[in-house]
């Protein structure tokens, strides 16, 4: 069965990883929680979609952080505003969280400004006491760029799980964009599962860190001698929905039979897990020939789309929206 995996909590209904959207993706049905994880100051694992927090917070209405707004290059990207590393955990809980995409989500942003930042430990919290076991996909942000500004983001997690109880735990999986800190906790024996996250283009920060221009292509490491060799430490690869859907024939989203995804098949025949991200039901985020109507914030035929990524048969599906992917499943029902 296909995992529902509730991307950031019910982002699609709530600012993302606010407690609310955590408390409604359970309620929705989601099988696992996704958090993303960037440290503060004081070496707090914090709960944001980036160490940037000017788009999803109210970071800008108060001047007594004027002064730590600043310019950084993160994994080789330039950006202006407030980083997460900046603060202490403290000065963090004086924020509250705003909806990143406020024009396509104006029901979520009626939510801005009511909720705090949360730490991970606040969301272990709260899955231990969902009364049915939830699972945890947690995604460890820029760890060679926070690992040379002294933040050890492999020990960070290891020690949160471990206080909290959750080291070993069969609930917990743990995802990132790069190997190093995965390998970093499989050699502390964090447990777990370990998934390596993909992007369809480019390649891992931690690669350019250490090969510069020579580094590995995310492309290339999904090679079929690549595929295999990661199988022998990794549980699974998570890729975008593009690289899943690649080569799919616009009419295998007509039809109800299981649909061939390449990168599925390979990897399933090595014995790694697939998951992807990240089904939305805005037409902004769906393809061309689902699109209904010319605004980008309506939905579209998103039922068409979301069941036929199901029926790839992949292991997890990341999605903002927890119950139309919970819907979109039953629809398969048992087909994928």
């Amino acid at each position: 069965m296909t995992l529902v995996i509730a991307h950031r909590g019910a982002s699609g209904y709530r600012p993302e990883h606010a407690r609310s959207a955590y408390e409604l993706a359970l309620e929705l049905g989601a099988d696992a929680i996704e958090p993303d994880l960037v440290p503060t100051k004081d070496g707090v694992l914090v709960l944001r979609h980036e160490n940037e927090i000017s788009g999803t917070t109210d970071v800008a209405d108060h001047p007594e952080f004027r002064h730590l707004r600043t310019r950084k290059t993160v994994d080789g990207r330039a950006l202006s505003g407030w980083f997460t590393e900046d603060f202490t955990w403290a000065e963090l809980q004086t924020l509250r969280t705003r909806e990143r995409l406020p024009a396509l989500r104006p029901e979520s942003a009626a939510h801005d400004g009511e909720e705090p930042i949360l730490r991970l430990e606040d969301l272990l919290a709260i899955l231990d006491g969902a009364g049915r076991p939830v699972g945890l996909v947690a995604e460890v942000k820029h760890a060679a760029y926070f690992e040379r500004a002294g933040f050890p983001m492999g020990e960070l997690l290891d020690d949160v799980l471990g206080e909290a109880g959750w080291r070993g735990d069969d609930r917990l999986t743990v995802e990132s964009f790069e190997k190093g800190v995965l390998r970093d906790l499989r050699t502390r024996g964090t447990g777990g599962r370990m998934v390596y996250l993909q992007e369809a283009r480019g390649s891992a920060a931690d690669e350019v860190a250490f090969h510069g221009s020579l580094a590995p292509t995310y492309a290339a490491e999904r090679s079929d001698d690549a595929l295999a060799a990661f199988a022998s430490e990794f549980h699974g690869i998570s890729v975008d929905l593009a690289t899943l859907m690649a080569g799919v024939d616009s009419r295998a989203l007509e039809d109800p039979a299981p649909v061939r995804s390449a990168i599925v098949e390979r990897a399933h025949g090595v014995g790694l897990a697939v998951y992807a991200w990240t089904l939305r039901p805005e037409n902004r985020f769906l393809p061309a020939p689902l699109r209904r109507g010319g605004e980008v914030a309506a939905f579209g035929d998103w039922e068409r789309w979301f069941t036929s990524v199901v029926r790839t048969g992949l292991d997890g599906v990341f999605a903002d929206h927890t119950d139309l992917a919970v819907l979109a499943r039953s629809a398969v029902g048992g087909r994928a």
